[in-house]
């Protein structure tokens, strides 16, 4: 029973991991951290909207965590703050909503911790369907986009130079990232999902020679990390989601000692 218990948490996380490997990296390399910090605060809004109009929890997530999305892509195209400011003001500002939000629910009860620090443990089957039937719309959209979205990351002149569609390959990745947000919120927390995708691609980026090779190694991490984070939470009986981080965060900093001492790192990069 419990081996069967473990195994469906592993097999979530493991799920989360691969598409947090090439979308992390995706992010890392575009500077997108605060955008996914924003996104992540405000899936708590959209599961309270998903409550509210009485959807599947999931289809009412995703849709509002689209929805979500696509507001603060827009907002953070304003000239007036900094972008960092602007996304950090609305970050706040939407979890706040939803933690309002989710006191004021009648008839409804939440698991506010659950939510803000993942339950990877409480896993279902149905969890399992929604996470491997994100995985495959997500591989198969960046099989498709993956040299588009590399050119546009590389230099976007040069991309509309090419012929290629800056603004529309902007917003997939803007509606990837709220789609994977949604389903691991669940699991990972809101305040941890942007570890899961920046730590491990941050990992990657100090031993990969090609922006494949780190998308690869990135959700290679990302998978050890879930595993071991998983087996350190019942043993010792930590939080699942902040023993995964914890895991990542230290496969981290090995990587930044052994690139040092190796000289793979210049100042500028330290």
């Amino acid at each position: 029973m419990l081996l069967d218990f473990l195994m469906k948490s592993v097999v979530a996380g493991v799920g989360i991991a691969l598409v947090a490997g090439p979308l992390g990296s995706i992010i890392v390399w575009r500077r997108m951290a605060n955008f996914g910090d924003a996104l992540a605060h405000s899936t708590l809004l959209g599961l309270c909207f998903a409550l509210l109009l009485n959807m599947h929890a999931y289809v009412g997530l995703i849709s509002g965590c689209i929805f979500i999305a696509c507001l603060l892509a827009l907002f953070s195209r304003q000239q007036h703050l900094a972008n960092d400011t602007i996304l950090c003001i609305l970050a706040y500002t939407t979890l706040a909503i939803g933690l309002i939000l989710a006191t004021l629910l009648e008839g409804v009860r939440m698991d506010l911790l659950g939510y803000l620090y993942g339950d990877i443990l409480a896993v279902n089957e149905i969890d399992l369907i929604w996470i491997y039937g994100v995985d495959c719309l997500v591989f198969l959209t960046l099989i498709k986009s993956w040299r588009q979205i590399l050119s546009i990351t590389i230099h976007e002149d040069l991309a509309k130079v090419e012929g290629i569609s800056v603004t529309k390959f902007k917003w997939i990745l803007v509606i990837l990232m709220a789609i994977i947000f949604a389903v691991a919120m669940k699991l990972i927390g809101i305040l941890l999902i942007t570890a899961l995708l920046i730590i491990p691609a941050s990992t990657a980026r100090q031993v990969a020679k090609t922006p494949e090779q780190m998308a690869i190694f990135a959700s290679l991490i990302g998978i050890i990390a879930v595993c071991l984070g998983i087996v350190i939470s019942c043993f010792w009986d930590w939080p699942a989601g902040p023993a995964i981080v914890v895991v990542a965060m230290t496969a981290f900093i090995i990587s930044m000692v052994v690139a040092f001492f190796f000289n793979r790192l210049t100042p500028s990069q330290l």
